[in-house]
């Protein structure tokens, strides 16, 4: 492998088990097209229309509605409404959906982003009903192996969106044509691995640079034919240089950049740096992020661990393997 590097990855079980939890509930809330049960959490007690206000100790609720349509190969998802959300009153959400499927890989907990939408956005109220239903095509095969994944956000127009919580759901118990309608409290977003990148960082003091070397990177099979390209984001010191991009790229599992970037490095050298590589589709509006890597002294063990071999190694050029996450 080029340069030597070690490979790393992060693998965190909790999404996985916080989905399996609500797969052993759908057992209890399967029925037929005309009769849908619902989540016992969503009691009359607990109706936004009782207090309207956030829900004690808590991210919030969100309520949908899942129907697997066998005959159609297609999932359906429907009834979005939240409410106890922190920060109500001051601010409107949003609900990105992202369906995700299990990859047998050498990688730990690789998933594939099959499909993404997003909701429209509502104003904050003490019960928010975003009206949206999407609809994937999505095989009897894959439903198995599938995890749909539904996130709360805070609407920035002018910078990027705030996670305020999440909700997963197992689909491999999800019995065809029989509507599930489900109601849980949000949890704290977590991020998924969709493939991993390799690169070096070398570290120049006379020159005060540090130069940043973007090598490869893999991801699942893509899904669609647009190009790829990578952008490069350096902070010292709490401070943000300006962003540097690659040259586009074919998408394929197996991305070759093979380009270097020079950032300004303070004096005297400034060890608490990070390094943010992000992939990006081209020409998508909003920007489809594929997935992104961090590298520092504050992120990760394994992340900390490549910078600092890279302070140990001087004018060297110190190349690893970092999870692409999303």
């Amino acid at each position: 492998m080029a340069f030597g590097g070690r490979r790393c990855h992060l693998f965190c079980l909790t999404p996985l088990r916080r989905a399996m939890q609500i797969s052993r509930q759908m057992t209890e809330l399967q029925a037929g097209p005309d009769e849908p049960h619902f989540c016992p959490s969503c009691s009359t007690s607990e109706d936004p229309s009782n207090d309207g206000g956030p829900l004690p100790s808590s991210r919030g609720k969100l309520k949908f509605s899942l129907l697997y349509r066998r005959e159609r190969c297609e999932l359906l998802v429907s009834g979005l409404e939240a409410w106890g959300l922190p920060g109500r009153g001051h601010t409107a959400s949003a609900v990105r959906a992202r369906l995700l499927q299990e990859v047998p890989s050498r990688i730990p907990g690789l998933q594939c982003v099959v499909q993404e939408w997003r909701s429209r956005v509502v104003k904050s109220c003490s019960r928010l009903a975003f009206g949206d239903h999407f609809v994937c095509s999505l095989r009897d095969a894959e439903v198995e192996k599938s995890t749909l994944k539904l996130e709360v956000q805070r609407f920035d127009k002018y910078s990027r969106n705030a996670a305020l919580g999440e909700v997963r759901v197992a689909l491999r118990e999800l019995k065809a044509s029989r509507s599930l309608a489900v109601c849980a409290e949000l949890q704290e977003t977590t991020k998924d691995i969709v493939g991993e990148v390799l690169v070096s960082l070398k570290c120049l003091p006379i020159s005060q640079r540090i130069e940043v070397g973007l090598l490869k990177a893999k991801t699942t099979p893509p899904r669609s034919t647009a190009d790829v390209y990578a952008r490069i984001d350096v902070s010292c010191r709490r401070h943000r240089q300006k962003h540097q991009k690659s040259r586009p790229r074919a998408h394929t599992p197996l991305i070759i950049f093979n380009e270097t970037f020079l950032f300004h490095m303070p004096e005297p050298p400034a060890w608490d740096c990070t390094v943010l590589v992000s992939i990006y589709q081209v020409g998508s509006d909003p920007r489809h992020l594929i997935g992104q890597a961090a590298v520092g002294k504050s992120r990760a063990r394994e992340a900390s661990d490549h910078w600092d071999l890279v302070k140990k190694s001087i004018q060297q050029p110190v190349a690893k393997w970092h999870p692409l996450l999303v």
